[in-house]
């Protein structure tokens, strides 16, 4: 048991909604909180990032990304650098110190998801280059009705005969 330090009143706090992956595509978002985290194995940091979009029917809904920014592994860093790049070169501020000055900016990203069922961000552009503010994959296309068939090629229903016995291989049996 556990006291909780007095009565808890759930009626005075909004409950937390279950997790749900965004639909890949493009959405334009602004990071709105980032800290530098350790790696699980202690040998690196991360810039930790998390993103809210701003249009579409999922605005506010959030997106997390991390940086590699400081690991053993080069190949990690030079990824992760040149993802702080594209992000600075989003936002148009190309030389930062801290990733506060990254906040509230609006940018694009490309959003997947991978095998886990997980949202990955797989890239930044700047809101102006962008098509659209919002191009999610799954926004259906509108399609354009089908053409009518000319009188003469529909061929006119016939009224149904019942079986009745016969020869051939679809006799009725009975």
């Amino acid at each position: 048991m556990a006291q909780l330090g007095g009565t808890f009143d759930a009626s005075q706090v909004d409950p937390s909604q279950p997790f749900e992956t965004l639909p890949p595509g493009d959405y334009r978002v602004q990071i709105i909180n980032s800290e530098m985290r350790p790696t699980k194995t202690g040998s690196g940091q991360y810039l930790w990032m998390e993103m809210d979009v701003l249009d579409g029917p999922l605005t506010g809904r959030k997106l997390f990304d991390r940086l590699n920014l400081i690991n053993p592994n080069r190949q990690a860093e030079e990824i992760a650098q040149r993802t702080l790049s594209a992000i600075c070169h989003a936002i148009g501020r190309l030389q930062v110190s801290d990733s506060e000055e990254l906040h509230f900016k609006p940018v694009m990203v490309k959003v997947t998801v991978d095998r886990e069922g997980y949202n990955q961000v797989k890239g930044y552009k700047p809101v102006a280059n962008a098509s659209s503010a919002f191009r999610p994959a799954f926004q259906p296309q509108p399609s354009p009705p089908p053409a009518p068939a000319p009188q003469s090629a529909v061929p006119q229903a016939q009224p149904a005969q019942p079986v009745t016995g016969g020869t051939g291989p679809w006799r009725r049996m009975g």
